[in-house]
């Protein structure tokens, strides 16, 4: 086998294996998109409905209250929507603090495949 041939095969096997871990990460990109639109679907449906009923909330109790403490319910009303903003706000905080890296089997994918070529044998991800 001439040198040419062996470089034409080795560039191969490496361009198929590229084509295989760019597979994978479409792949793994296809779910987290997926996942992300129902997440933001049902987000959305629940922004939606739990907006109509902090609405109908806030006016049950400004109308319970408008004859005798109509200041201090809209004070108690406005103290309530700054303490679940912040709570929201600290959850999202959490939450991004917390999410997993993308495409994780592509890169433990590609991390075996530097661990081979550099001549390691690994079987940790």
């Amino acid at each position: 086998m001439s040198i040419t041939a062996a470089v034409g095969r080795i560039a191969a096997n490496v361009l198929d294996l590229a084509r295989t871990r760019l597979e994978l990460a479409t792949v793994e990109l296809q779910e987290g998109a997926h996942r992300v639109m129902g997440y933001l679907a049902w987000a959305l449906a629940a922004a939606v409905l739990a907006l109509f009923a902090l609405a109908l909330v806030v006016l049950f109790v400004l109308v319970l209250f408008w004859d005798t403490h109509r200041l201090a319910a809209v004070g108690g009303m406005a103290v309530l929507f700054i303490l679940g903003t912040l709570f929201a706000a600290m959850k999202l905080r959490a939450g991004l603090a917390a999410r997993p890296p993308m495409l994780p089997a592509t890169l433990a994918e590609l991390r075996k495949d530097a661990a081979a070529l550099k001549g390691e044998h690994s079987d940790a991800v």
